[in-house]
């Protein structure tokens, strides 16, 4: 997921890093919690530093982890 909002918001010419990133899992995802939802936000975009974050929820809507990332960019 991460990587996706990053690919959508760093220019051509640019590549990215992981700095930093945590995950938090609120409850255990098995075979009989079903379909999940993944979603994620660009929390900020900057010429440097790139910071987002994500959610899972199950078909109910319950939390099963939320995290954030921040990536350093830089020029090709």
């Amino acid at each position: 997921m991460r990587k996706i909002l990053y690919v959508i918001t760093v220019p051509a010419g640019f590549g990215y890093t992981t700095v930093e990133i945590k995950v938090n899992f609120v409850r255990a995802v098995t075979d009989r919690t079903g379909p999940v939802r993944a979603e994620g936000r660009v929390i900020n975009a900057g010429k440097r530093i790139g910071t987002s974050e994500g959610r899972l929820t199950d078909k109910d809507g319950k939390l099963l982890a939320h995290g954030t990332a921040t990536c350093l960019i830089f020029a090709l």
